[in-house]
């Protein structure tokens, strides 16, 4: 993905844009965060993949994300959507639903609950955060997975939501990832980054595209257990944020292989977990 360095063309919002940036270039790729609806479309052409975030949603931002999707689709670009707080305002559930049926959106990147809102199955959507209900347990995870797979082949995209645990599916596979610590929640953005550092390794790698985005859920969580190892005493989610970065940055191969806790799982037909 490094040796590849693809163009990320980002339309995000405004309290994450700084830190979708840091994530994107600090794994290696080269961030754009063009949003205005007269360029958009040139670099929806020109990018290694489109990444489309909900979470400072507005007339003319959609119309960027529609005209930058279109070239992206011309041009066979990979598509990322971000939900974010889906089922929070009746503008937003309408703007991620002409988002769905007119983009051929490779991957759906969200909470739980902002997943289970586009799906339209009671996710309780606070803010832009995932509601306690819909948090992925062990008990639950079977459940889950059943739930993502059926969500892809309905809507013919990889859905993923990230937690505790991850989970990322296409209709017959799955990855369950298990990276993480408790503190990544409590920094702005970590999702937002999350989208962008999937988009980084979908553009580098947009034929395998189920691998490249549970590769880009290992190394954040990852990237977050090794921020959260290095805080000092007296630190706290400002240095963590800090060090995520850092960390970022700094993965390689060798540590990913080291530190991954990610689970593979091939279905051939209904079966679950």
């Amino acid at each position: 993905m490094r040796a590849a360095s693809p163009l990320i063309h980002c339309i995000t919002n405004y309290v994450t844009a700084n830190d979708v940036a840091n994530g994107v270039l600090a794994v290696g790729a080269s961030p754009v965060m063009a949003d205005a609806p007269e360029e958009a479309a040139v670099f929806g052409g020109l990018c290694g993949c489109l990444y489309l975030n909900l979470g400072t949603l507005n007339g003319v931002k959609l119309s960027a994300m529609l005209r930058a999707g279109h070239a992206a689709a011309e041009a066979g670009v990979p598509i990322v959507l971000d939900p974010v707080g889906v089922g929070a305002t009746s503008f937003r559930a309408e703007a991620a639903q002409k988002l769905l049926d007119e983009l051929p959106i490779t991957l759906l990147r969200g909470n739980a609950s902002e997943i289970k809102a586009i799906a339209r199955a009671g996710g309780g959507v606070i803010g832009v955060d995932a509601d306690a209900a819909d948090l992925v347990t062990e008990e639950d995870l079977p459940r889950a997975v059943a739930f993502a797979r059926g969500l892809s082949a309905r809507l013919g995209m990889i859905v993923s939501f990230s937690g505790a645990i991850d989970v990322i599916a296409d209709a017959t596979e799955v990855y369950v990832v298990r990276n993480g610590v408790d503190m990544m929640p409590r920094v702005t953005g970590t999702g937002c980054v999350l989208s962008g550092i999937a988009a980084a390794f979908l553009g580098a790698h947009p034929s395998r595209s189920l691998e490249a985005t549970a590769a880009a859920f290992t190394v954040m969580g990852l990237c977050g257990e090794i921020a959260h190892g290095a805080l000092l005493p007296g630190e706290g989610t400002g240095s963590f944020r800090a060090r995520m970065v850092d960390a970022l940055s700094l993965i390689d191969d060798a540590a990913l292989q080291r530190g991954r806790k990610a689970e593979h799982y091939n279905f051939t037909g209904k079966e679950s977990l």
